[in-house]
C-alpha cells in the first residue's frame, strides 16, 4: 500500500510494475542522474514511479531489504517503500533508507556528489552527519 506522499505524485508519473522492469527502470534513472547503478539493491520490487515534473521517485518492494556494501563494509536497510526527490548527481529528502553507524540505525536523507567530477559519493543522515565513500563501492 503506497503512502499518501506517493499518491500526491502519481498523476503524470511514469509508473512501472514487476520486479524485473522496476530494477531496469531504477538503474536507467540512476544512470540518467549520473549516480552509481547499485544504489538500490532492492528485491521483489512491485512498483517504481518517477514524476519528472516534480523530480520525485518511489520504489516499493514486498518487504524491507538489508544489504551490505562489501567494499566499504557498510550495512544499509531499505524499507518496503523508498522515496526521494532527484536531480542530476543528487537524491534528496529521501525516506526509507537507513545506514548503521556503530550501533545506531540513522536515516539517510541525501546522497550526492559534491562536484560532477568527484570520485566520492556523500551520504547525509537526518542528524546532519555525513560521510563520503568511493563511488565505485555502489556500482553493480
Amino acid at each position: 500500500m503506497a503512502s499518501q506522499t506517493i499518491d500526491n505524485y502519481r498523476e503524470g508519473a511514469e509508473i512501472y510494475k514487476g520486479d524485473e522492469l522496476c530494477k531496469k527502470k531504477s538503474i536507467e534513472l540512476l544512470e540518467e542522474l549520473c549516480l552509481p547503478k547499485g544504489l538500490f539493491p532492492l528485491e521483489d520490487m512491485e512498483e517504481f514511479g518517477y514524476n519528472r515534473e516534480a523530480g520525485f521517485i518511489w520504489l516499493i518492494q514486498k518487504k524491507k531489504k538489508d544489504h551490505i556494501f562489501k567494499q566499504i563494509k557498510r550495512a544499509v536497510s531499505y524499507a518496503p517503500e523508498v522515496t526521494a526527490f532527484v536531480e542530476k548527481y543528487k537524491l534528496k529528502k529521501m525516506t526509507g533508507v537507513k545506514t548503521k553507524e556503530l550501533l545506531l540505525w540513522l536515516s539517510v536523507v541525501e546522497v550526492y556528489f559534491e562536484k560532477p567530477t568527484s570520485e566520492k559519493l556523500t551520504f547525509k543522515t537526518g542528524t546532519g552527519l555525513s560521510d563520503s565513500f568511493v563511488a565505485s563501492a555502489f556500482e553493480l
